[in-house]
């Protein structure tokens, strides 16, 4: 996964746990693609401030990752989701029986909302 998708995802799952300055500044550079120096200039700091502030947040995020793992869990679950739902359209093929058929497409429905 890209650097940029991974702190987004981190700070969409951490980012309460940071400075709201750290959330603002990390949120505009990776959420909303300003420069560092456009933030620094609707912040009214300079462009080395802004990275170092960029880079203290990074670091918190995946320090709060590395002792949480919430990100690795939900892809690992998002990875087994789709493992099982392969494996229901292989069974799907098969099956004869129509109340067995719609019980298995509503499992697939549900599963799929939940990816």
């Amino acid at each position: 996964m890209e650097k940029k998708v991974i702190i987004s995802i981190l700070l969409d799952i951490y980012g309460s746990m940071l400075t709201d300055k750290q959330y603002k500044l990390l949120d505009d550079y990776y959420n909303n693609d300003l420069s560092l120096s456009e933030i620094g200039e609707n912040d009214s700091i300079t462009r080395q401030a802004v990275r170092d502030n960029l880079k203290k947040g990074e670091n918190k995020l995946f320090e709060y990752e590395e002792k949480l793992g919430f990100m690795k869990k939900e892809v690992k679950q998002e990875e087994m989701i789709d493992d099982i739902l392969l494996s229901i359209e292989k069974i799907e093929e098969t099956i004869q029986n129509k109340e067995t058929l719609k019980l298995f497409k509503d499992v697939k429905e549900k599963l799929n909302k939940i990816v």
